[in-house]
């Protein structure tokens, strides 16, 4: 079976009917609580077209999302309304906030609401049954955020970030109220498609972050898939070590060793072929203003900081190499950083990936996460990418070939 669409929905017609939209308002916050503010407004703006077209067709819209990862009780830290603040000013009609999930505030907000009229509940992570392993709590949290909605509710899953969670909010509400896909969440899957499928060849998959254990199942769905792996990041060194360099005071899995000797020689077979960098930039210490220098990625200790320097991010050379991989490419996936973008110094392997991908002919996708905040922190235009993905985890377990529950829910 497949998913029943949002235009499905408005066909059948929303004006005056409560509908309730999980989208994913997930965003970084900068400041100190109280006073935080919306330091990235990407998955804002991304969930802003279906909450308005819901609006502008006569809908009552009531709006769940989460933000961190309370634990199941209010925290300031993680209130929703900083960015429903942004929400605000971003949105062309009005947008009301509750306090509270299903308590009186949420009642309230939703039985007042008029036609064309949004509400955004408070972080549903501040119940502890919408993230609960058992199947009756969830259910019962859900049941109270489908009561909101009144006699003839629907309910619209647009959160691709969050569909790969078996949260109340995103798998057991879609079993309770006609149920429909977001357009942000069609979109993401024509794209993770178009990756999965019949990608247009070369298809190079850059992958960088601070943990290879995080993209142990990614990778090995990949091997027969893509042509090229470019390897940066942390992860990088695990490879190194694998090869059997030193890597000093680098981020090094020592667990993930055999694995990625497996990989590197299975590779080989499938006709894929991994690319890792040639020179490192080492640094003294984990700091911005740290000395560094840029060594052979297979000499890392021969840095004059010995074996207690750290590799902070892929050397000139190997980002170079990398935009020379992705200029000749067809499609492109990229996900995690090369380097601590964070830090002036040690940005320019992931500067050069991200404009080596605007400046790209195929088809290029930022799998969200850590790489849609750096291409957006180091003052990229999100157009100029082909996709810049909402979902890091979920677009990482989709391409691992994983079933997600909040997809399998709209699935009926």
């Amino acid at each position: 079976m497949t998913a029943h669409s949002l235009d499905e929905l408005l066909a059948a017609g929303v004006r005056g009917r409560h509908v309730l939209v999980r989208s994913d308002l997930n965003v970084p916050l900068e400041g100190e609580a109280p006073a935080l503010t919306v330091s990235d407004d990407g998955r804002i703006r991304a969930s802003l077209p279906v909450i308005t077209k819901l609006a502008e067709a006569g809908a009552r819209v009531i709006v769940t999302a989460h933000l961190g990862r309370p634990k199941g009780a209010p925290e300031e830290k993680f209130s929703l309304r900083p960015a429903v603040a942004r929400l605000k000013e971003l949105a062309a009609v009005t947008v009301k906030f509750a306090e509270d999930t299903v308590g009186p505030a949420a009642r309230e907000g939703a039985a007042g609401l008029l036609d064309g009229e949004v509400l955004v509940l408070e972080n549903v992570r501040f119940d502890a049954r919408e993230t609960s392993k058992d199947d009756a709590d969830r259910g019962a949290f859900a049941t109270e955020l489908a009561a909101l909605t009144g006699d003839n509710g629907a309910y619209v899953d647009d959160a691709f970030g969050a569909v790969h969670r078996k949260h109340a909010s995103v798998y057991d509400i879609a079993r309770l109220l006609p149920a429909y896909q977001g357009d942000l969440v069609r979109t993401e899957l024509q794209v993770l498609n178009r990756l999965t499928e019949a990608p247009q060849r070369p298809y190079v998959v850059v992958l960088g972050g601070s943990k290879v254990s995080d993209k142990l199942a990614v990778i090995e769905n990949l091997l027969g898939k893509a042509d090229y792996l470019l390897i940066g990041g942390g992860m990088v060194f695990t490879f190194l070590a694998a090869q059997g360099h030193e890597v000093g005071a680098s981020l090094l899995e020592k667990d993930q060793l055999d694995t990625v000797r497996g990989y590197l020689a299975r590779a080989k077979e499938l006709g894929c072929t991994f690319i890792l960098p040639t020179d490192i930039v080492v640094a003294e210490k984990f700091a911005a203003d740290a000395a560094w220098e840029v060594v052979p990625a297979d000499s890392i200790e021969s840095a004059s900081f010995g074996s207690d320097g750290i590799g902070l991010d892929i050397g000139p050379e190997s980002a170079e190499a990398f935009a020379h991989q992705i200029h000749s490419a067809n499609t492109v996936f990229w996900n995690g950083p090369m380097g601590v973008f964070e830090f002036d110094a040690f940005a320019n392997g992931t500067r050069t990936v991200a404009k080596a991908l605007t400046g790209s002919d195929g088809f290029t996708v930022v799998g969200g996460g850590d790489s849609a905040a750096a291409v957006r922190t180091l003052g990229f235009d999100d157009d100029a990418f082909g996709h810049i993905s909402t979902g890091g985890g979920a677009s990482l377990e989709y391409l691992e070939g994983k079933e997600l529950p909040g997809l399998a829910a709209l699935d009926r």
